[in-house]
């Protein structure tokens, strides 16, 4: 297995790249600012420069990498076409890397609401309507695939016990990034997170469950 990942110096994508270090598994990091990179992402990851709204680099970039963990997003800002263009178009364009590629896996981080026009984080130029048209982007390209739809992401880790759904059954609740990153890399070994869209919080007062287990809790 080599793991590539789009996305590899935001908060929770870094934290990808260093569990799947940490577990020893080769990782190509897609980086468009190297000084920035090397600043944060474990030394162990090859940094390859682009950018996935550039399509015609991806195939060179992706190489000889098996897996696909993608956790792109628009940064908010002023820029109206930001989610359009971050998170469907260049989710799209990953995609069509991967099948060219012949990837094996593409897990992606999507949001918790994204079938919920009425939310507020569609304030910020429709972010959750452009994750839903790259989820269902994915669903159809015949990838095999895992979307990861976590709560409101949390920068510090905590004690707390995951809880796993089904798509649409999860509206609120927040979860560690570093929880985040643990799940996309276990979709990665688990023959239960094929092809399903998984929501995620964590919760104090949860039952503990293995990752296996909460795979094989979605249907």
């Amino acid at each position: 297995m080599k793991a590539f990942v789009a996305g590899a110096t935001g908060q929770t994508g870094q934290r990808i790249v260093r569990e799947l270090v940490a577990r020893g598994i080769p990782v190509r990091a897609l980086v468009r600012d190297v000084t920035k990179a090397k600043a944060i992402l474990p030394p162990e990851a090859e940094l390859v420069v682009g950018d996935v709204l550039a399509p015609e680099n991806l195939a060179t970039a992706l190489a000889d990498s098996t897996v696909i963990l993608c956790a792109t997003g628009a940064k908010p800002g002023f820029d109206p076409t930001a989610p359009y263009k971050v998170d469907y178009e260049g989710t799209k364009n990953l995609v069509d890397a991967a099948k060219a590629n012949g990837i094996e896996q593409f897990v992606f981080v999507s949001s918790l609401c994204t079938s919920k026009l009425f939310h507020p984080l569609n304030l910020f130029f429709l972010i959750l309507v452009w994750k839903k048209q790259a989820e269902e982007y994915i669903q159809k390209s015949g990838l095999t695939y895992t979307i990861v739809r976590p709560g409101g992401l949390k920068n510090e880790d905590n004690a707390d016990t995951v809880v796993m759904s089904s798509a649409d059954t999860l509206f609120d609740g927040s979860i560690p990034r570093t929880k985040v990153a643990q799940i996309c890399v276990e979709a990665l070994f688990l023959p239960s997170a094929h092809n399903k869209i998984v929501e995620i919080v964590a919760k104090p007062d949860a039952p503990a469950k293995s990752f296996d287990d909460l795979f094989v809790g979605v249907g």
